[in-house]
């Protein structure tokens, strides 16, 4: 049994030591625990929900750090900082994650935040990101139907309006005439699917379309008005930030929802 490197593994104490505990990894020997990470009351035995990563020695280490994506995972993640051979962004980890140049679609900064892919390299056995996120998209149909919840990373920003991922797995799209609240490169909400596109392309989103929308916010805005002593404020000349900022929906779905 080998295991699963830049993922969470379950495995068991078999020996303490003074900076800290040893792992059973199977195939791979025994994996290290450094002491700052050991849950206390740990004894030989446990079995210890562990990330295992590679440490600056290029040694598998373990840690029950949480780390900000695990490999096959798609984040947005800060530049911590560059050298001659790429960037290197912080992922959560005493090991920054590296991104070569060749994976770098525009010259990363220090400070400023990207979407990639962590995966492992097929050369070196290393984990490291690729902003390329193109490459890592699922090329299988979705198996959506419309109005199905999703999650989704917004990605980038286009002429049309947002790329997203969704379900960190497949590449989708929110219309900019679609866009009822602010949205940046990094932002992770739940949305909806309007369609699957005969090529598989999905559209995207916010807020779920037809009555199912109308009558859920219809639930809301009784609630709002039940909690201020049947009274409300809002009504049709309102404008549509102000009714965004306090329900959250469009101006349109307000005035379908009051009649």
């Amino acid at each position: 049994m080998h295991v699963r490197l830049g993922r969470y593994n379950q495995l068991e104490v078999v020996k303490e030591v003074d900076f800290g505990v040893y792992l059973d990894g199977g195939d791979d020997g025994e994996i290290l625990l450094p002491a700052r990470y050991v849950p206390e009351d740990c004894q030989q035995g446990d079995m210890l929900n562990v990330f295992i990563y590679l440490d600056n020695e290029e040694r598998l280490v373990a840690t029950t750090l949480t780390p900000y994506a695990q490999v096959g995972d798609f984040a947005c993640l800060e530049v911590a900082w560059t050298n001659q051979y790429g960037a290197f962004l912080d992922w959560g980890l005493m090991k920054d994650l590296f991104v070569p140049f060749r994976e770098q679609k525009n010259k990363m900064e220090k400070g400023e935040r990207y979407v990639v892919h962590v995966h492992l390299d097929e050369d070196s056995y290393r984990i490291m990101a690729s902003a390329k996120v193109e490459r890592y998209l699922s090329n299988d149909m979705p198996p959506y139907h419309p109005g199905d919840g999703v999650e989704i990373l917004v990605w980038q920003r286009t002429d049309l309006g947002y790329k997203v991922i969704v379900d960190n797995r497949f590449g989708g799209l929110i219309y900019a005439t679609d866009v009822v609240r602010p949205l940046s490169t990094g932002t992770k909400t739940e949305a909806y699917v309007r369609q699957v596109r005969p090529d598989g392309k999905i559209d995207i989103v916010l807020q779920p379309d037809g009555p199912r929308k109308v009558d859920d916010f219809a639930e809301v805005l009784l609630d709002y008005i039940r909690q201020h002593d049947g009274f409300t404020t809002f009504q049709d000349k309102t404008p549509a930030e102000d009714i965004y900022a306090t329900f959250g929906v469009s101006k349109k779905t307000f005035k379908k929802a009051v009649g």
